[in-house]
């Protein structure tokens, strides 16, 4: 690969995220003047879609087969979502290039514009993220966390679908009033245009949403802000920015991994297009996540930012009914942040954070967890 104009095969998920993501890597390496081929391969995950993540057995659902064709070779590198990503690595494997992140925090998409802390009591909030759904009760117990699955845009359109699909049938049945009415002189339609008009004004997911088959009628849902960014969707759903002081994110949330064999094509890969302070902050986030351990079953939540000469950190560990919680802010020095993630890491263990882990692993063992691993939490993002 170190031979410009060299054909570079990028291995992706076939989901519009997974092609959105990988396509920004795509362009970085051609801007290089590199011939780049992005190749579909489906993973574990895409095919088991209507199941939680934790019935597939282990985490890495939607990153293995990826791997798999790059160590047997018909793959040069493979674009993950950072938090798809297992903290174990794999022999020869290594993560080559980190870009630059996107938004790292989640946002509480609703059809109205609702807020957070406006949200009616037992209102339904959809996640199937154990980390959502824990620190979604931790602030307000009341709520009804419902499982939510599917790619970005399939879990916008079931948010949206209820109230479409009702609008629909209320213009629809207008309309066959209107005409039953046609010699009634006092009939007033109700509407300004008809169904068709209201139609051709909606957006691409609207018109989907009013064809799609949801059995749970969400109040709310909650996504990562990067997932809806990089399909487009941002400006197309009302949406609130959760702060990330009440919901901590995901390790690795936002950013994005480029695996590739350990060697020439990982070295060139990574002077192309790694970014080095986003590198630092999911390298300090994934490995607090491996030293607490738990990550597949456990709900946790760690950011890290870049500030200076040292890396700003909040770690919040939760019960899975978010009554219980381990949780600090700590600035890490970046000259030795690896090191000094793993101190942070064990004194919450010590703290009680070791605890409340064992409790969500022993839960999830027996067959008792509803919700789905961290890793899986926007369907590759």
């Amino acid at each position: 690969m170190s031979t410009r104009g060299q054909r570079f095969r990028l291995g992706t998920r076939g989901s519009t995220l997974a092609r959105r993501q990988a396509a920004t890597v795509q362009d970085a390496l051609t801007d290089r003047r590199r011939e780049v081929e992005l190749v579909e391969v489906e993973t574990t995950g895409d095919r088991i879609r209507d199941e939680l993540i934790h019935d597939l057995g282990k985490t890495g659902a939607f990153v293995r087969a990826l791997d798999e064709r790059v160590i047997d070779g018909d793959l040069d590198a493979a674009v993950h979502s950072m938090k798809d990503v297992p903290t174990e690595g794999v022999e020869d494997l290594v993560v080559a290039g980190v870009p630059s992140r996107g938004p790292d925090g989640d946002v509480l998409v609703t059809p109205d514009g609702t807020t957070f802390d406006s949200l009616p009591e037992g209102a339904t909030v959809g996640t199937s993220s154990l980390r959502r759904g824990a620190q979604l009760l931790a602030e307000r117990p009341d709520l009804e966390i419902a499982p939510l699955r599917g790619n970005v845009d399939t879990r916008v359109e079931k948010l949206l679908a209820p109230g479409i699909q009702a609008e629909h049938e209320r213009r629809t049945e207008a309309e066959r009033e209107r005409k039953e009415k046609a010699d009634d002189e006092e009939y007033e339609f109700p509407y300004d245009r008809t169904t068709e008009e209201w139609f051709e004004d909606l957006s691409e997911i609207e018109r989907r949403a009013t064809e799609r088959e949801v059995d749970t009628e969400y109040d709310a849902i909650v996504l990562a802000e990067a997932g809806l960014d990089r399909i487009g969707l941002l400006h197309h759903v009302e949406y609130e920015r959760l702060d990330p002081g009440r919901f901590v994110p995901a390790p690795g949330q936002g950013a994005l991994a480029v695996t590739a064999l350990d060697g020439e094509t990982a070295e060139t890969i990574r002077s192309e297009i790694d970014d080095p302070p986003t590198r630092t902050a999911v390298t300090v986030e994934r490995t607090i996540l491996s030293t607490l351990g738990g990550g597949c079953v456990a709900p946790i939540g760690v950011n890290a930012t870049v500030k200076g000469d040292v890396v700003r950190t909040a770690v919040r560990v939760l019960s899975r009914d978010g009554t219980e919680e381990v949780a600090g802010t700590r600035d890490l020095p970046v000259h030795r942040h690896p090191s000094a993630a793993r101190e942070f890491a064990e004194e919450l263990r010590e703290r009680g954070a070791a605890e409340l882990i064992e409790t969500a692993v022993a839960d999830a063992r027996d067959g008792e967890s509803e919700a789905v691993t961290q890793a899986e939490e926007d369907g590759g993002e």
